[in-house]
């Protein structure tokens, strides 16, 4: 029966999973019943997708990546390989506390690179990029360029993915390199206000 989505014969896919059109699960993949996914997707090899799992249209996951319980990710968010996601703050093998799950939510359009750390409670804010590597332990700005352990912001990133010439904190606007999009810096908040 074909179901709109393509399964490798490797993966385990639960009853009850929702899974979107054109969506791609690859090799040695768990979706667990309660999981909701987009359409578009793509799942790596030796993904595993919880129960209590929201992912948007058009999402990558690339292989390697655990996306747990109270974890939901937008349209268009990037997972690279082998990153983490969390869902317990203060983990005990000896104490359960699957009651402290804290939700994480990667707004649109967000970049989360190779090998990073996302500390659950967090919001990434929409076309935010956080470097291989980055620890993220408090919310990260709209188009906001992160690195680092625990990670900071050193720049700023356009929607399109290159990096504007503005400071991290003041007034100003800028053009994307590549699209020409206009983006608007106001304090310590940027935001895209006119699309080419």
């Amino acid at each position: 029966m074909n179901k709109g989505y393509k399964v490798h014969e490797s993966a385990i896919v639960d009853d009850g999973a929702q899974i979107g059109l054109n969506t791609r699960v690859w090799h040695f993949v768990h979706v667990c019943g309660g999981a909701v996914i987009g359409e578009g997707c793509s799942l790596g090899q030796n993904v595993f997708i919880g129960n209590k799992v929201t992912i948007g249209n058009n999402v990558k996951v690339q292989n390697n990546v655990s996306v747990y319980d109270n974890v939901h990710l937008e349209d268009d968010v990037f997972c690279g390989p082998s990153m983490v996601f969390t869902n317990v703050y203060n983990p005990r093998s000896f104490i359960e506390r699957k009651t402290e799950y804290r939700d994480t939510i990667v707004k649109k359009g967000a970049t989360l690179g190779a090998n990073c750390t996302i500390v659950c409670g967090v919001t990434i804010g929409e076309y935010a990029l956080v470097g291989a590597g980055a620890v993220i332990n408090k919310n990260v700005p709209p188009f906001a360029l992160m690195v680092g352990v625990p990670a900071k912001q050193i720049g700023w990133i356009s929607k399109y993915g290159e990096q504007l010439d503005l400071p991290i904190e003041g007034e100003g606007s800028v053009r994307c390199p590549h699209t020409g999009d206009l983006y608007q810096l106001e304090g310590k908040k940027l935001s895209l206000k006119e699309e080419k």
